[in-house]
């Protein structure tokens, strides 16, 4: 399923072949949390942006309009209009973050709706049954996603705990793939190495769960508020222990900077908000660095957000008409900067791949990674 064409130090070059189609790593996902990306973006849009992979969220659509709902309708694949590979998260940590109340049993987690309040129940199994409903080509396991910091002890249960959660998600997944009327009978299921700021926790986390020999294994429960470094150090300690080929993907990571350091340790898949969200307000990812046309000087700029961009948005639409939209507050501010930032993502990881095809991985780097994080 994971083909590794070639490393350069530890970043790798791959591609992932799935019922939905092959796509190319290393990658970014774009995040469609509710069946569609914020700023008014749709599946077809995706096709312009070099999107390889759309991300949903289970949690978000169990609520709305139902995973059941979503089924009758032919999956998410139908029902969004998107035929390339959809993963879709567990629903763990929108249950940790979201979820004001909260109790944690060795079945599954009891919690209330952010939305209306009502009691809903979600352990391995329904999170396995909802992903099997939307049809989705990836499943995450269903895992606890702890604070940063959080005490030794509970980080080790939480972390043996998620492990028997896993194996629960393995059986249950078989179980679904084999019933007549799924809708995806290959759904692909991936671990998810947890163990907060512990280094051995994570260590011994990632040896247990490669031996379920699953079809990828994500790095969860970072970039929630450690610091850049802590992550970076993880990524370090675990990825000598995660399967060399299966494919690892790091979870909601990150920052343009980010993503070109994680390739550099090894990582193969990338999930974010950040473009889309940063972008209804105002802020452009660029090989210049980072622009925020709510800045005055761009009040009479006619050049593209990016010069170096060939999206759709910089092809068509200069700076100071953008920062007029969105002080404006029309709508297609947002989908114009949505659509390149995300734009911006997919380009990147072309280009990373592009230069790990050449050997020029580490060049590509080195002239790249100060500028990628700087405020213009």
């Amino acid at each position: 399923m994971f083909k590794l064409i070639k490393t350069e130090g530890h970043a790798r070059r791959g591609e992932f072949v799935t019922p939905h189609g092959t796509f190319q790593t290393p990658a970014f996902m774009n995040v469609a949390t509710c069946g569609a990306i914020k700023g008014a973006v749709s599946a077809l849009d995706l096709k312009n942006i070099k999107c390889q992979v759309q991300l949903c969220n289970t949690y978000h659509l169990h609520l709305r309009p139902g995973d059941g709902n979503v089924k009758a309708l032919g999956g998410l694949h139908k029902f969004t209009r998107w035929d390339g590979p959809i993963l879709t998260d567990s629903g763990g940590f929108q249950v940790f973050s979201l979820a004001k109340l909260r109790n944690i049993k060795e079945e599954g987690v009891y919690f209330n709706s952010h939305i209306d309040g009502r009691k809903i129940f979600m352990g391995p199994e329904e999170s396995m049954n909802i992903q099997s409903n939307l049809g989705s080509t990836i499943a995450m396991a269903f895992d606890e996603c702890v604070e940063n910091p959080s005490p030794y002890g509970y980080t080790k249960d939480s972390v043996n705990r998620t492990t028997r959660w896993l194996e629960r998600c393995k059986e249950r997944l078989n179980y679904l793939n084999s019933l007549d009327d799924t809708i995806n009978k290959e759904q692909m299921l991936f671990g998810i190495n947890q163990g907060g700021t512990y280094k051995d926790l994570r260590v011994n986390h990632m040896k247990e769960i490669a031996e379920l020999d699953l079809d990828g294994y994500a790095i969860g429960g970072l970039a929630v508020g450690e610091p850049t470094e802590v992550m970076y150090e993880i990524i370090e300690q675990v990825e000598p222990y995660a399967p060399k080929d299966k494919i690892r993907y790091l979870m909601g990571v990150g920052t343009p900077a980010n993503i070109l350091e994680s390739v550099a340790r090894g990582i193969d898949l990338f999930d974010c908000v950040m473009p889309s969200r940063n972008a209804r307000h105002g802020q452009a990812f660029t090989f210049d660095g980072i622009r925020n046309l709510n800045n005055a000087k761009y009040e009479l700029d006619e050049l593209p957000l990016d010069v170096h961009c060939d999206c759709p948005t910089c092809k068509n639409f200069s700076r100071a008409y953008i920062r007029h939209l969105l002080k404006s507050g029309e709508m297609l501010g947002m989908r114009l900067m949505v659509m390149h930032n995300l734009y911006f993502y997919n380009n990147l990881t072309q280009i990373i791949r592009n230069h790990l095809d050449n050997g020029t991985f580490g060049e590509f780097y080195k002239q790249n990674i100060e500028i990628l994080g700087t405020r213009i």
